[in-house]
């Protein structure tokens, strides 16, 4: 039985994870008590007597977490901000070209940004074939559940006398392009320049939808190389056509842990489209994906897909 520490299992993304262990057999979930929960003496015992790390921290604390490993035998899978394009950390998305091998290997391991994810599936394969270009200036958007926003917004929401949702609408932010996940899109991607990107948060829980634009590439070149990327294992596939009556609701994958992309449009404007849930695919269920190959589990083991 491997044993598993979750750092910062009080988090949305901790809560998860340790929800979807809870009933695995072949693995132990190592927690401390609520009073040593931010004793730096008792997470670093605890970081350093398990087989895998599991932080679900803000940054500065994924950073200080990481740090205090000092037993070269155990795992760590962060799934902050803070190592995704960091030298030494492997990017779990083991769907991409080569990557599943080195993830099994890995004892440094970066979970993928939500909005990043659908981005990356969508884009990476199409570089790595040259249907798109290096220097590629791209546009996209992405939809998401609020509760990407983490416990803060889902309080606006849904608390009593909170925030009207049915009235919000869409509500874009990161105005100043300067999302986080930028970094990573560019990098996994191999793009010279990150995209022109516009996240959008709509008023249902959970599930995301990533869109990119496309100028003169042929959607069948598209289906193409996603036929080759996702028609193996791993938990993204190409769906021809995914729409309900010509029109995709970004909250259709909710509650899966599962992504589907395809290609629409022509050959003058074609438009790319994963959808996934944000809570799934999007940050623990991926989390525990990468776990799965770290153990030598089957890699679906514990995750929900259609």
């Amino acid at each position: 039985m491997k044993r598993i520490f979750i750092d910062g299992s009080a988090g949305t993304t901790g809560l998860r994870i340790r929800e979807r262990l809870a009933g695995r057999a072949d693995i132990e979930v190592v927690a401390l008590p609520e009073e040593l929960r931010k004793d730096a003496s008792a997470r670093r015992a605890a970081l350093n007597d398990c087989d895998a790390a599991m932080l679900c921290l803000p940054d500065a604390a994924a950073v200080e977490a990481a740090a205090m490993v000092e037993n070269p035998a155990v795992v760590v899978i962060d799934t902050s901000t803070a190592h995704r394009v960091a030298d030494g950390w492997e990017y779990g998305f083991p769907e991409l070209a080569g990557r599943r091998e080195r993830i099994a290997k890995a004892k440094r391991i970066a979970n993928p940004g939500c909005h990043a994810s659908g981005f990356i599936a969508l884009v990476e394969p199409l570089v790595c074939a040259g249907v798109v270009g290096h220097d590629a200036r791209l546009s996209s958007f992405s939809l998401t559940g609020y509760s990407g926003g983490g416990k803060k917004m889902i309080a606006e929401y849904e608390a009593e006398g909170g925030l009207p949702t049915l009235f919000l609408g869409g509500r874009q932010y990161a105005l100043g392009q300067a999302h986080k996940h930028l970094p990573e899109m560019a990098k996994v991607c191999g793009l010279d320049f990150a995209p022109c990107f516009a996240p959008v948060v709509v008023p249902h829980f959970s599930g995301m939808e990533v869109t990119v634009f496309l100028h003169g590439v042929d959607p069948a070149a598209v289906r193409e190389v996603y036929r080759a990327a996702y028609g193996g294992a791993g938990m993204v596939k190409f769906v021809e056509d995914q729409s309900e009556s010509g029109f995709l609701s970004s909250a259709a994958l909710s509650g899966r842990d599962d992504m589907e992309v395809s290609v629409y449009g022509t050959a003058e404007r074609a438009v790319l489209v994963s959808r996934f849930d944000n809570l799934g695919k999007g940050a623990s269920g991926a989390a525990i994906q990468n776990l799965n190959l770290v153990l030598g589990a089957r890699e679906d083991e514990g995750l929900v897909r259609g």
